[in-house]
This record gives structure tokens, sequence and C-alpha cells, in this order.
């Protein structure tokens, strides 16, 4: 059957005549994928920086980012049957006894980092026509979402960062409100999102639901499309290049979060010097290899003690996270269906793979369709 992936042996990006997988255990489904998101991850593994291929094989199969239909199950199957839609997970349990995340089911902790992921680390992706996968690694989506479920796994992004950040600021008293009156676990709170790109505007979308006031800091001036998206929604979107950190912050006032959804160290440290009294910084980038870059690590140093702030990493998501960005994505085609529908750019056919995955970015997500 038809797949994309690479041959790293020989800097290769191309198509692939790949096995039809079966069901071999009882627990295992078959799926017909339908549509698979192309992201920063698979184009940085298009370049040869990362990307290993399962044992035996010369290739990796790629992608990550997965919605598909059900065809068959294992005889042990208990939460799936024939036609349902489905989202994939990407990460899978290392295999040592003593990882306790990765034995309770919280690979996306592992402490030993031999964990393996779907279409990035020794495990063949969901570029391809059809795949199997265990039901544990499966979340269900209902089909009022099949036109928005490939933006699940994105989104986890933004689930797990906010899960991970309330729990670090019950340090604070006071900081969560309790939503007694219906506004939101983040009313009274102002976040900020550093970057316009998918994982940057699904990151908003989340956080609006949640109470916060939100701006969107990125590079690009107004006008432009992403800015006009992410206006339609309710942030306020302010240009890095017309106004700088100390200047926004001073617009801004208080600033109690950061997500950072940038992948650029320079402007990630930049916002962190002006990140608010008890204010989280959350990463969620992982930029690419270059040369050091100069920061002011002495008053950043500085402000993260004498104010109390916090910084975390997240990356990868629990099962948790899936059904909570399944359930978001339906509350933001509730509220704001034309910017649902605009954060995929465009619907492509294999035959673009080299284009979407070589090219020059485009837009803010595309998406191959399988079916």
């Amino acid at each position: 059957m038809k797949a994309v992936g690479v041959v790293p042996s020989r800097k290769e990006v191309r198509q692939l005549e790949h096995p039809h997988p079966q069901i071999t255990r009882d627990n295992e489904v078959h799926i017909r994928t339908l549509e698979v998101g192309i992201c920063g991850t698979d184009r940085e593994i298009c370049t040869f920086a990362y990307g290993q291929p399962p044992a035996g094989d010369d290739y990796l199969v790629l992608g990550h980012e997965c919605l598909g239909e059900v065809v068959e199950v294992g005889a042990k199957v208990r939460h799936f049957k024939t036609g349902d839609l489905v989202v994939p997970s990407v990460r899978r349990p290392c295999p040592d006894p003593n990882c306790i995340p990765c034995r309770e089911g919280r690979q996306d902790f592992c402490s030993t980092w031999k964990f393996t992921e779907r279409g990035i680390n020794q495990r063949h992706g969901y570029m391809t026509e059809y795949f199997v996968e265990e039901e544990a690694y499966l979340t269900p989506v209902p089909k009022s979402l099949r036109d928005a479920a490939v933006l699940a796994e994105p989104l986890t992004i933004a689930e797990k960062g906010l899960a991970q950040a309330w729990l670090v600021q019950k340090r604070v008293p006071g900081w969560e409100h309790h939503n007694r009156d219906g506004k939101g676990r983040g009313h009274g709170k102002t976040a900020v999102v550093l970057g316009a790109g998918p994982i940057g505007l699904l990151g908003a979308m989340k956080l609006l639901i949640e109470g916060f006031k939100v701006f969107v800091y990125s590079r690009s001036p107004k006008p432009n499309f992403k800015a006009d998206l992410a206006e339609s929604i309710g942030a306020e979107y302010i240009s890095a290049v017309k106004m700088g950190a100390d200047d926004f912050s001073q617009k801004v006032g208080n600033i109690d979060l950061v997500y950072e959804a940038v992948g650029e160290g320079s402007v990630s440290f930049d916002v962190m010097r002006v990140l608010g009294i008890n204010g989280v910084f959350i990463f969620t980038g992982i930029p690419a290899q270059k040369p050091a870059i100069p920061i002011r690590a002495d008053s950043t140093m500085r402000n993260i003690t004498l104010k109390n702030q916090a910084l975390i990493g997240t990356v990868n998501a629990s099962p948790q996270a899936f059904i909570d960005a399944i359930h978001d994505l339906g509350e933001f085609k509730r509220r704001w269906p034309a910017a649902v529908k605009a954060l995929i750019t465009g619907r492509h056919k294999i035959d673009a793979h080299r284009e979407l995955l070589v090219g020059k970015a485009q837009g803010i997500k595309n998406v191959i369709e399988f079916a």
C-alpha cells in the first residue's frame, strides 16, 4: 500500500510501498487512515536531523497527527467497532520494568528516554493507507468532529501544558479562579501565546475557553491572516516586530502565563524577562541546533527568583490529554466554527507530499487525505 517516508541512509523523502498490516493480537484495531497532518517535526525529519526507522527497516513512515476509521477489531477489543472514528497517540512505553511512568501508562514522562514514537523514533507512522494499533492508544472521535479531529494531536500539547500549569500554580494561593460564575478557571488572569502557527492558535483557543485574557505575540506585522484568525476568536494580536517585549509588557500588564509555541530561543527568553509576579512559562518548542544566542541571564534569573516564577517543559501527551483535546475541539467548533475551519489551510492528495514536507511552509495546517 502507499506510504510516505524517509530513507535516512540515502537522505531520500519519497512515496513508498509499505506492507498492509494485519491484526495479530486480540487487543489490536485495524484502521483506515483518513487524514494525516503535516507538522514541523515531519519537516525536520525530512532534513535528516533525526528520525530513526524500526529495527530491520531502512525507511521510516512519517506522520503522527492522524484521524482514522476502524475497519476491523480484535476479539478482546471492547470500546471500538467497525466505522468508529479514532485518533491514535504517538509515544509508546519503554521496556524498562523500573520506569514507573511507562508502567503506569504515562510514557509522556518516560524516565529512561528509551521510548519509541510513531512516525518519529523506531516505529512507523500513520502517513499510509492503513495501520494497526492497540486499543489502549486510541481515542474515540464523534462523527461531528470528522472535519476537525486531525487537529487533536497538536492540541494535546496545550492540554498537557495547561494541566501541568494548574498543578504547579496550586503553590500560589488564589491563583486559580474556581469558576463558580462560569467564567472559567483562568478568569482574571492574562496569558500570552508566543507564535501564531497551529500550536499557538490552538493554545490560544484553549486558554480562551479557560477564561484567560489572551494576547498572541508573533513576528508578522498586521494585517495578516493569522492575526485576523486570532482576533476573530477574541485574542489580541501584537507583532513582535512592531512592539518589543518591554513595551509589550507595559501594554499587557502582569503576565500570569506564557504559552510558548514559536520554537525560537531569542523571542522566548526576551519575553521570559517580562513574565509577571508568580507567573508560569510553558515551553513547547524544540529549536533546531544552531549557534548560541545572547540572553540577559542575570536579570532573568533575578526575576525567576524574586517573582516566584515557574518554568515548565511539555512534550507528547497522556491519554487524558487526547480525551480533553477531542472534548475541547467540540467546544471550539461551537464557539468559532469559521476559525476552526480556517486552521486547516488545505487538504491534499499523497502526490503533494514532497512540496508539503520539503517545500516552503505555507499557511497554518496542511493535511494529506487518504480517503
